[in-house]
């Protein structure tokens, strides 16, 4: 793997991987404790003697070295405080690669920085390298992306089926003898995607005028004849890849102010999609989208300054991966974007007296257009 690094000798990163995106990106090696990463002539990991057997299995990199290659315990015996004793390892590590001007992400911990400075080293805090190689997805990854999709729609399938045939008492639906509430359909997806491998945190479902809140994450009894949106990032536990995707739905008859902004939402995403390719820019996309919307009558926030809170409230879209959010972005400062970024399109409309609607698929771009990876139906009211 080729880093830009500017002028520095080495990229170091310390850190877990199974909440870094880039660490995992750069090593494959799944791990809950912190671990070294240094790209410099070559690429190298430096693990515990604990992790070493399944770092060397695991990992993409062939240069796997213990801890206690270089005293790691015999440090800790001495120093007696772990984040001491961790320090040293890593200059006597950094001192046997003969590097001394060291580029860090930004996340880089401060305590070990200063730790590396007062031993002679210049750190120096750079975007890191990886999120713009993360953007470009292989082959292999957007099969990842599109295993977690499938997984999703028929997770959704089961939750949107509660709701469909629940019955309708006095304007609340209810399934069997007691309502239907939020957290009994979240509960019905989280199940159906651990069943499949996968998993997606923060499953929002949003009834009602809640819905105007596009993050709210919904609670309480599902209303009849009222939006219900329903928003999750399905990620296979194996992979871990994220996918996106949003529905809004209405069990019974919906307000004709509803119907409108829906239909808005859905010309708009298709608008959109239609014009996604490798080379437009994601302010060009994202302006589409606000050209629609605004031509059917609704405000967005393009071109706005301050406090606006009801109408197109948010960006188009962002890319998808190992972070639920990454670039590329759909958005008024959007890049250009290139063959193989996913990217979500997702346009909503919120107005705290109706509710919200919001429609999002993940799209992967092509140099001619785009493959869209859901399949998911798109329709607002629900068959009984």
């Amino acid at each position: 793997m080729k880093l830009n690094i500017g002028d520095a000798d080495a990229f170091l990163m310390v850190s877990e991987s199974a909440h870094s995106a880039d660490m995992y990106y750069a090593t494959g090696f799944l791990a809950h404790d912190p671990f070294i990463y240094l790209y410099s002539r070559d690429e190298k990991l430096l693990v515990s003697d604990m992790e070493l057997g399944r770092a060397r299995k695991e990992s993409r990199l062939e240069d796997v070295l213990p801890a206690s290659r270089y005293s790691m315990m015999e440090k800790l015996r001495k120093l007696k405080d772990i984040d001491a004793a961790y320090c040293e390892m890593i200059v006597e590590f950094l001192n046997s690669e003969a590097v001394k001007r060291i580029a860090v992400p930004y996340n880089f911990s401060v305590q070990l920085a200063d730790c590396m400075r007062g031993e002679g080293f210049d750190v120096l805090p750079v975007k890191s390298p990886f999120r713009e190689m993360r953007e470009v997805k292989t082959e292999h990854e957007v099969a990842a992306i599109e295993k977690a999709q499938r997984a999703g729609e028929r997770a959704l399938a089961d939750g949107i089926s509660a709701i469909r045939n629940a019955s309708v008492r006095n304007g609340v639906l209810w399934q069997e003898n007691e309502p239907l509430r939020a957290e009994d359909v979240r509960a019905i997806i989280e199940i159906s995607l651990l069943s499949l491998g996968c998993e997606a945190p923060d499953i929002i479902i949003a009834c009602g005028r809640g819905s105007s809140d596009p993050h709210w994450h919904g609670e309480g009894e599902l209303l009849a004849d009222e939006p219900i949106v329903i928003d999750m990032v399905p990620r296979s536990k194996k992979e871990r890849y994220y996918s996106d995707m949003t529905r809004t739905v209405v069990r019974g008859t919906p307000a004709g102010e509803l119907e409108d902004m829906y239909s808005a939402a859905r010309d708009a995403q298709a608008a959109a999609i239609n014009k996604i390719r490798a080379g437009i820019t994601g302010s060009e996309i994202h302006n589409i989208v606000c050209d629609v919307l605004e031509e059917r009558g609704y405000e967005t926030a393009r071109g706005r300054s301050g406090e606006f809170t009801e109408g197109f409230i948010h960006s188009t879209g962002h890319g998808v991966g190992l972070d639920i959010h990454e670039g590329p972005n759909l958005s008024e400062s959007g890049r250009e974007l290139r063959a193989g970024c996913a990217v979500t399109v997702e346009p909503g409309l919120y107005y705290r007296e109706i509710g919200g609607v919001r429609i999002e698929d993940v799209v992967v771009v092509t140099k001619s257009g785009c493959k869209n990876l859901t399949m998911f139906g798109k329709n607002l009211v629900l068959d009984e």
